[in-house]
């Protein structure tokens, strides 16, 4: 379908037919400035203010939490801006042009690491829909026990599916509105509340140390643009090839990066102004903000903040069924959603009905899957910044081709840094992560309860060895590849 001047226009109300295959030329519209609705909506969750709590827990002051909370957001999007860039180059899916880096087959290894990774991010945000839902409904007096859990699960997982079912056109569709809607509704909770803030005991809080600082900044870069990175590409594959790379790197890097920046600003000023409020926000991060409302605002501020997780939870089910597909299972695109669905609901069941300490989890879970997927960063960033040309359409989908089977450099240097990685962070709160930071004593950093502890090294030390390596050891590799002449074809098939 186009319109007058011959430009492709969504279809928001038809399920999208396109898996991991190449986009058709035909089919490729847009430009770079679109990519903003659909990572601002993702990013402008009421969530981006419990992060400033979140970052006094690491024992800093305002001023450092500010530093390190905006270049932690910065850099992390500005990852997420480059392998946006792969997307238009290839026009398919992260992980499908993935393969290029580790082979077609040995970049099985990095989309499980995807899979998990979007499904639990999709799984958190769900949660933190639900947990706010109910605790508005509390303050009304009307509800707030299992019974609305219930229903507030149903209809956000009900509007996720959806989303992720239909696809592209209506999710680009629903994130415009998104943005628009709770825009307007952050800037009046943020009017509502700006009284609550108290400099005195905001400026007051003490700083913290070097290793503090670095456990801040890799908890803000795991939290933000390293847990998008890996779906990075999913959303700039419909643009044409002719786009602007610069543009695409620079409005996917504004575009998520804005919400949070001003978000984290506000919430560091709430937090520090409130010890009652920092404390709460480790139960429930969105619900414990609705103590700072008016009643009369209450189910406003819960439309915004359920919109905002839904926001960022309807492009993860996306991203999670294309690396269902990427890993080798022949189902449509709707179905692989499908199952992600009822994996999100069974995960967010057990959180809300069963399990307890949200936050300790929350970090367990982004610091463990944040090594991994740090070193497969660094790797795919390296491989980007090595090619000249497009990638080879057809080629993305046989072993056989220029990409070949397995790529053992690559993929030895995710398990090795990721080995490396695991042994260089802690997360004390989470029972079932206590076998990490087994190299802490080895390398003389003090051990699991010393100053390096939970500065959580080895996330940034996993990015730097995938680009590393990569870098220095597949330039002939990648030469070679670019040397053979690409053949005439109308696109690849999944």
């Amino acid at each position: 379908m186009t319109d007058a001047t011959g430009t492709v226009e969504l279809r928001p109300l038809q399920v999208e037919a396109n898996g991991i295959n190449v986009i058709a030329e035909s089919e490729r519209k847009g430009r770079p400035r679109d990519l903003f609705w659909p990572w601002f909506a993702a990013n402008i969750s009421v969530l981006g203010l419990s992060y400033g709590s979140f970052e006094f827990g690491f024992g800093i002051s305002f001023w450092q939490a500010i530093i390190v909370g905006v270049v932690g957001i910065v850099l992390s999007f500005l990852a997420c801006g480059f392998i946006a860039l792969a997307g238009k180059r290839g026009s398919a899916p992260t992980m499908v042009l993935s393969r290029a880096a580790f082979g077609v087959n040995g970049n099985k290894l990095p989309t499980v690491i995807s899979w998990l990774l979007t499904v639990g991010w999709e799984t958190v945000l769900v949660i933190l829909a639900t947990l706010a839902t109910a605790t508005v409904f509390h303050r009304l007096g009307v509800g707030g026990g299992t019974g609305t859990k219930v229903i507030a699960l149903i209809i956000v997982v009900a509007l996720t599916i959806f989303g992720g079912v239909m696809g592209f056109d209506l999710i680009m569709r629903m994130q415009t509105w998104i943005t628009i809607v709770t825009g307007v509704f952050t800037v009046v909770f943020i009017a509502l509340v700006a009284d609550k803030i108290h400099w005195h005991a905001v400026s007051a809080i003490k700083g913290g140390t070097a290793q503090d600082l670095i456990g801040a900044l890799v908890f803000m870069m795991t939290g933000f643009g390293l847990g998008w990175v890996n779906c990075a590409a999913d959303y700039s594959r419909y643009l044409p090839r002719r786009s602007s790379g610069s543009g695409v790197v620079g409005w996917t890097t504004f575009a998520s990066s804005i919400a949070p920046i001003f978000l984290l600003v506000f919430g560091l000023l709430l937090a520090g102004s409130s010890s009652s409020l920092n404390s709460a926000i480790s139960a429930d991060p969105i619900g414990a903000l609705t103590t700072l409302l008016p009643t009369w605002f209450l189910v406003p501020f819960a439309i915004v903040a359920v919109l905002g997780l839904i926001g960022g939870s309807v492009l993860d089910i996306y991203s999670s069924g294309l690396a269902l597909l990427t890993l080798g299972l022949r189902i449509p695109r709707y179905r692989a959603a499908l199952i992600d669905g009822t994996v999100m609901t069974l995960g967010t069941i057990y959180v809300v009905f069963a399990a307890h300490n949200f936050v300790g989890q929350f970090e367990g879970f982004l610091i463990t899957l944040g090594v991994p997927i740090a070193a497969w960063c660094g790797v795919m960033l390296a491989d980007i910044a090595l090619r000249r040309r497009d990638y080879a359409d057809a080629e993305l989908f046989t072993p056989t081709g220029r990409y070949g089977d397995i790529r053992w450099i690559p993929v030895l240097a995710v398990i090795v840094s990721t080995g490396i990685g695991w042994g260089l962070v802690t997360n004390s709160s989470a029972s079932w992560l206590t076998w990490q930071g087994y190299l802490l004593s080895p390398f003389h950093l003090g051990g699991k309860t010393g100053a390096w502890a939970y500065a959580n090294l080895g996330v940034l030390i996993a990015l730097a060895i995938g680009f590393l390596v990569t870098g220095l050891f597949s330039r002939s590799a990648v030469r070679a590849e670019e040397a053979v002449p690409v053949p005439a074809t109308a696109g690849a098939q999944a």
